[in-house]
């Protein structure tokens, strides 16, 4: 994959953060991958959670086996 650039407009909220961030020793692309792994991990287990009230009533004892 070749390297590209984002562009990125923090609020003042944000800078403040990425200050205090870059204060104890993280970059700010390093702190913007972070966030993003931590929202894609976010979704995830909202969708885990989605997925596990939808078979909430599923019971695989009465399921044949696949076997």
């Amino acid at each position: 994959m070749s390297q590209s650039t984002v562009g990125f407009r923090p609020s003042a909220e944000e800078r403040r953060l990425l200050e205090e961030i870059a204060r104890r020793g993280m970059s700010t692309s390093d702190a913007l991958r972070r966030g993003l792994h931590l929202v894609a991990h976010e979704q995830w287990l909202d969708q885990a959670r989605s997925d596990s009230e939808m078979l909430r009533e599923e019971n695989l004892n009465e399921e044949p086996d696949a076997w």
